[in-house]
């Protein structure tokens, strides 16, 4: 597959397709500064007709609850949309009228649509119309007609992509779409046709692409300290999944279910990525085998699993896969497979309604394969964008009391409106109460049509009675239980969401609040049964962050069956050591003393390479996650030896000193300089006070900011404008934050230390972990968190012990990330051995002199003497 051709044409697509939809739209007097009166016929100097005039009506209400740019961002991705599935299509023969729509059978972009006009058997297609085009050479009018002809006609097959004529979208269709550099011609000739043969996944590439350029947008603007709303959500946290991780989650859960119950046959052998379980002792075996006869009680229709962060729908996609194997082993034929999977097996939820468009159309292509008649059969898939009730409030209409439901449903139905409110900003997230909502949809169906029968359509206000079934449909999803949930969540720091999501995220889950994929973790273990399997990927933080440690306490409740620690570069399109995943498996059990797999996949920077090293059956480790708690917070350290077990039952560092985090001066730009940039009159480096430094009358202090990886001594280039206590910093500080009134420690933290001799490290970045002697008279940053000994006595026995590669390890353990922060340094286990001091701190004395010297014989040095060769 040709990703650099996908992601050009993609990325190139998105914003020739917002320009060319602005364009249609400033065509019916729609623009981004004011519209035309809702009531014009006439506009340029020409009859709206009628089809035109409703259409734009609802096109200015869609602009006046949404705004400009977002309408015409949707209308641009609904269309986008629309073409990739044509495509699709047309290539591997799926289109009923098997008539090319964008090409010829050559791969040429020559619509065969348009030759094949008068003899189309394609319904809702007005022939007279046609021929009229034809007769007056309206090429691009002709074909404007029978491609909305023919995306009308697969409505009834694909309703959640392809809309019925009528849609404000039909009137935004774009400008000279035969132009050979074009939409859709671009479209076939920059993407190679061999990409789309029978790949869904071309699908989930396409809509990562498409988002690229929304998601820079939204992190441009997050930097200007522009939070991340609803509507950006899904571009800045879409990303798809590998192909080979998506087939580790599926096999090792909804193929694991059934080989537990089902263990004879070839299936095993067909599924490379499902990982063998760790052997168990006797005890435990014995624990596991009522779980193992529910399994066998199982059918293939009583399966659930649900995606509910479906993005593009590749995770259902490959358990569409899986299931058919497992039909098929039991006898069932493929065509009453297939409808039996869409029926009862599979389901999803998106907050993103162009996403699930595209899950929804992946999933029955998928089905097509199996079944080529699957889209005459009316069969939908259960995918579904999650809906707002979009009333203000949650307040239900004057006239609920009027309609004919009984009253119980129409408390059901107040509290689904309410509940709904704001759907659209939690997704999958939300949890209803449970109610009776199968027998609501009855009563609501029973209800529509009696008020149909009767004519009381006036009776029903006309938003409920677009949206009530659809968030009875969602309800329904979101409130029964799965034997798989199967996702790859959001990845999002609570920071960066809007108030309302803050919120929210505070109050339901405030064990995993700090992240979105952390509440996923939570959220996806309640969809799951009891016994069921829970399969994601997601950030690795909550395995070793103090802030998850809740979270991990909750999850030693189930059983680990497995886990692949992916590390940095487990995603092809995200270079760096930012993102950092594992997979993992857990069963919604709890089996004293079981064993899972674990598989450390760190090392390779490919992943390719990780993917090899999986299916070599090497780095692997049965553990019992029990042995976790021997840690000071409970971090997933499965690779840790026993012997290092036992090295945390000493005593800690926090034992034998403070470790404090530093300064954050809340402008940095402002208050500090490298030292070689202020005046030396008002240089305070001889203050070894706080006292003192307030005495001296001086401005700039010297304050120690992290830096690059460097032990022992040295990284002192920035100094503080500390100036009569810091007075400037303060007021600063109570100008910008407020409601900290005078505790101002959240940022003028740890103050009390300053000025004292300490040990510091640069906390981020660094790959090894050393720290760094710093003399009395200085300032200590965010990003250079310190160590103050309780016992000035013993300081160089812990800068010694700090520095010792023992420590690395640990720390490793503790907090396997890039940030080392102040708590996982009170957390390392720490001896004070009266027998090594004396020869620790002679080594730790000789290593600070030697490094100070280094440090000291360069010009960057406030201390450089002369040059070292001089």
């Amino acid at each position: 597959m040709n990703k650099t051709a996908i992601q050009k044409f993609a990325v190139w697509a998105r914003t020739e397709l917002i320009a060319q939809v602005a364009q249609r739209a400033y065509q019916y007097g729609v623009t981004a500064g004011e519209c035309a009166g809702a009531g014009a016929e006439i506009l340029g100097g020409r009859a709206l007709t009628r089809d035109e005039f409703l259409q734009r009506q609802g096109l200015l209400q869609e602009v006046e609850q949404k705004g400009y740019a977002q309408t015409m961002e949707e209308v641009a991705y609904t269309w986008f949309n629309r073409f990739i599935a044509l495509r699709f299509m047309e290539v591997n023969g799926c289109l009923p009228t098997h008539i090319r729509v964008f090409s010829d059978s050559a791969g040429a972009f020559k619509p065969e649509i348009l030759r094949s006009a008068l003899h189309l058997d394609l319904p809702g297609l007005d022939r007279e119309k046609a021929a009229d085009y034809i007769q007056e050479n309206r090429t691009e009018d002709l074909y404007r007609y029978l491609l909305l002809t023919q995306c009308n006609a697969l409505n009834e097959a694909l309703p959640q992509i392809f809309e019925t004529m009528g849609s404000f979208t039909e009137l935004l269709l774009p400008n000279n779409i035969l132009r050979p550099d074009g939409i859709l011609g671009r479209l076939v000739s920059d993407i190679p046709e061999e990409d789309w043969r029978d790949q869904v996944q071309i699908i989930g590439w396409l809509y990562q692409y498409y988002n690229a350029g929304r998601k820079d947008e939204t992190f441009a603007l997050l930097k200007r300290g522009v939070k991340i709303t609803r509507e950006r959500l899904p571009a800045a946290t879409q990303l798809f999944t590998p192909d080979w991780i998506v087939r580790y989650l599926v096999e090792n859960s909804l193929g694991r279910l059934w080989l537990e119950g089902h263990p004879d046959g070839d299936l095993r052998a067909s599924w490379r990525y499902c990982l063998e379980e760790a052997e168990q002792p006797p005890q435990v075996r014995a624990l596991l085998e009522p779980l193992r006869a529910e399994s066998r009680a199982l059918r293939p229709q009583d399966l659930k699993l649900l995606d509910p962060c479906v993005g593009s729908g590749h995770m259902l996609v490959y358990a569409f896969d899986v299931l058919m194997q497992i039909y098929r082993s039991t006898g069932v034929s493929d065509r009453d497979a297939v409808r039996s999977i869409l029926e009862h097996n599979l389901y999803g939820l998106d907050v993103d309604p162009r996403a699930a468009q595209l899950a929804g159309f992946a999933v029955m292509m998928k089905a097509r394969q199996y079944d080529r008649r699957i889209l005459t059969r009316g069969i939908r898939p259960h995918i579904r964008a999650i809906t707002g009730s979009g009333r203000t409030g949650g307040a239900c209409p004057p006239d609920m009391g009027e309609l004919p439901l009984p009253q119980e449903h129409q408390e059901t139905l107040r509290c689904l409106l309410e509940t709904f409110q704001d759907a659209e900003e939690y997704g999958s997230l939300l949890e209803p109460e449970a109610g009776d909502y199968q027998g609501l949809r009855e009563a609501w169906t029973r209800a529509a049509s009696q008020a149909a029968e009767n004519g009381n359509l006036t009776l029903w206000d006309s938003a409920l009675e677009e949206t009530v079934p659809a968030l009875i449909e969602q309800a329904v999803l979101l409130t029964q239980r799965y034997h798989v949930v199967c996702t790859n969540p959001p990845y999002m720091a609570i920071s960066n969401a809007g108030e309302d999501l803050q919120r929210f995220l505070r109050r339901r889950f405030p064990d995993s609040r700090g992240d979105l994929f952390a509440c996923f973790i939570e959220r996806c273990g309640r969809f799951t049964r009891e016994h069921g399997f829970q399969a994601m990927i997601t950030q690795h933080a909550w395995m070793f962050l103090s802030s998850f440690e809740k979270l991990r306490a909750k999850l030693q409740g189930v059983d680990t069956v497995n886990l692949i620690h992916l590390g940095p570069r487990a995603f092809e399109e995200i270079g760096g050591e930012v993102v950092q995943t594992a997979a993992f498996v857990l069963r919604a059990s709890s089996v004293p003393d079981y064993r899972g797999t674990y598989c450390r996949l760190l090392e390779p920077v490919t992943s390719q390479g990780k993917e090899a090293l999986f299916l070599s059956g090497e780095c692997r480790y049965q553990v019992c996650q029990t042995s976790f708690r021997r840690i000071p917070g409970a971090p997933v350290a499965y690779w840790v030896p026993e012997a290092y077990l036992r090295v945390f039952a000493e005593r800690r560092m926090a034992d034998f000193g403070d470790s404090c985090i530093g300064m954050r001066t809340g402008d940095n730009q402002r208050f500090l300089r490298l030292w070689h940039e202020v005046d030396w009159e008002t240089f305070g480096r001889d203050c070894p006070t706080a006292a003192a430094a307030l005495q001296s009358g001086k401005k700039w202090f010297p304050y120690c900011k992290g830096g690059p990886f460097r032990k022992w001594y040295g990284n002192l280039d920035y100094v503080v404008n500390w100036a009569r206590d810091g007075a400037e910093i303060k007021e600063h500080t109570r100008r910008m934050y407020p409601q900290l009134g005078e505790n101002l420690g959240w940022k003028i933290s740890n103050e009390p230390f300053y000025f004292r001799r300490g040990l510091t490290w640069s906390g981020v970045g660094a790959h090894h972990f050393g720290v760094r002697s710093y003399p009395a008279g200085m300032i200590f940053d965010s990003g250079a968190n310190s160590f103050f000994v309780h016992n000035e006595d013993h300081y160089l026995y812990f800068a010694a012990l700090l520095n010792c590669a023992l420590m690395d390890e640990l720390i490793k353990i503790i907090n396997p990330t890039i940030n080392t922060g102040c708590g996982v340094i009170a957390q390392l286990p720490a001896i004070l051995d009266p027998a090594q001091k004396a020869e620790a701190e002679r080594l730790a004395a000789e290593c600070i002199a030697l490094s100070r010297e280094d440090w000291d014989a360069y010009e960057t040095s406030w201390a450089f003497r002369r040059h070292p060769l001089a």
